[in-house]
């Protein structure tokens, strides 16, 4: 064994190139993969929007101003303030509102208070109304609830005994409804309303209710005691010649989507428009607000609804209707006579199809693509000829019309508009139809482009 030789056969396997006509493929495959990443991600993108019919209503919305006939009662001493009446009872002429006791002394805690099974059925009605209508923002308003169940505690214990609890009893001056807030505007005339007292963080409000205690002749409650009152807010000078003629109007409190019909006019004071909303009822239901949300739901025409920033403008050659050739089965495409001149000063003619863009009485409109300032329009079977001239252009507003994958500019009429939509006639031959996709933001695309 030790003396016999080792047999050891190599065998040197082929070794195969990297590169290959596979390898190169897939190179290929990856840089054009590569290459369209980078492209769509660089390239604008034409956003779509589809034509709807429909009107523009409940558009505008408000921060309006209750104006309403207030009455401050002032403390007639100093003292601990307990509140019997709920804010935005009604109140009867003599009857007690309050009472303040000198020595500090909180009436509530006087005697003991019995509530029958409608009182808790009455404030377990308020308590969900209350927890329904709760609003993060406005936390003041637990305090104000707070007070209003004590409130209704004590009115219902006055009620059952037939006396007010507590000294020193601040009665109503006239019959209205009571409100535990004042704010300087109790009265503010609508000749000294100004766009200033819109401004929402400009406004102080003073609950008397919260620290329950008042100084002689400092406000202790206010009486509102007409049930007239009025709602004013700023309008524009577009949208008060709009409503100049109007009587009256019809509106919703956003508060609580209540609506009405209401009689209206329009005020001006040093230049600024105000809408004036005159109302007669319902006043129990906002007597304690200053502002109020309101939505003016105005009855708008009807058309096809588009936002604004898809219109755009664009210019045409005005050419007269005896001058072009209907083309037998549309009315979007004429047949044209064009002579042109060469730079050698000879000219030449062709037949040219173009398509229409919109049409007057007299003319029709087609693209300036299809000419040069100095070229002429040959009428058929005459000698005559309409030259293109720079004056001859004019500027109609539309849209960019994408069905067919292509941008089509398409005329359409404003009948209607706010800041976001306007509405535009139907049934225009050269517009748009219901279910059209267009460029929603015309700034992004041109007429012809390929849209991706």
């Amino acid at each position: 064994m030790a003396g016999k030789k080792s047999n050891r056969k190599i065998t040197k396997y082929r070794r195969y190139s990297v590169i290959n006509i596979g390898t190169i493929l897939f190179g290929i495959i990856f840089i054009y993969m590569i290459a369209c990443i980078f492209l769509y991600a660089t390239t604008e993108h034409v956003t779509s929007y589809e034509v709807i019919s429909g009107s523009i209503s409940g558009n505008y919305r408000y921060r309006a101003l209750a104006l309403k006939t207030e009455a401050v009662v002032t403390a007639p001493q100093s003292g601990k303030v307990t509140y019997y009446a709920r804010e935005g009872a009604k109140a009867s002429a003599g009857s007690t509102v309050c009472s303040i006791n000198e020595a500090g002394v909180d009436a509530s805690a006087l005697g003991n208070l019995e509530l029958d099974a409608e009182d808790y059925s009455n404030l377990k009605n308020t308590m969900s109304s209350f927890a329904l209508n709760f609003d993060d923002s406005s936390f003041q308003n637990v305090y104000d609830f707070k007070a209003d169940l004590e409130s209704y505690i004590l009115q219902q214990s006055q009620t059952s005994t037939g006396t007010a609890i507590g000294m020193n009893q601040c009665t109503a001056p006239a019959s209205g409804f009571v409100v535990y807030a004042v704010d300087s505007l109790e009265n503010l005339t609508e000749q000294e309303i100004t766009p200033e007292l819109f401004d929402q963080n400009s406004y102080e409000k003073t609950n008397l209710r919260f620290n329950g205690t008042a100084t002689a002749g400092s406000p202790l409650f206010k009486m509102v005691t007409d049930e007239n009152w009025a709602l004013y807010f700023p309008l524009d000078t577009s949208l008060a010649t709009e409503l100049m003629d109007r009587s009256s109007i019809r509106f919703r409190f956003l508060k609580d989507d209540n609506t009405f019909t209401a009689k209206f006019s329009i005020i001006q004071n040093d230049g600024n428009y105000f809408g004036k909303i005159a109302l007669n009822n319902s006043l129990i239901r906002y007597v304690s607000d200053r502002y109020l949300e309101i939505e003016l739901l105005l009855s708008r025409k009807e058309g096809l609804k588009i936002p604004t920033s898809a219109i755009a403008e664009k210019e045409f050659y005005k050419i007269p209707k005896e001058y072009v050739t209907d083309n037998s089965g549309t009315q979007k495409e004429v047949a044209i006579l064009r002579e042109t001149f060469n730079n050698d000063g000879s000219s030449s003619v062709k037949n040219v199809i173009a398509t229409v863009y919109g049409r007057t009485e007299d003319s029709i409109l087609v693209s300036t693509d299809l000419f040069q300032p100095g070229d002429y329009v040959l009428m058929q079977d005459t000698n005559k000829k309409y030259q293109i001239q720079e004056n001859n252009v004019e500027t109609i507003q539309g849209v960019y019309n994408i069905n067919k994958g292509y941008a089509v500019f398409r005329e359409v009429t404003v009948i209607d508009e706010n800041e976001e939509f306007c509405i535009v006639e139907s049934n225009n031959v050269y517009g748009l139809d219901t279910h059209d996709f267009i460029a929603m933001d015309a700034a992004t695309v041109d007429n012809d482009d390929i849209i991706s």
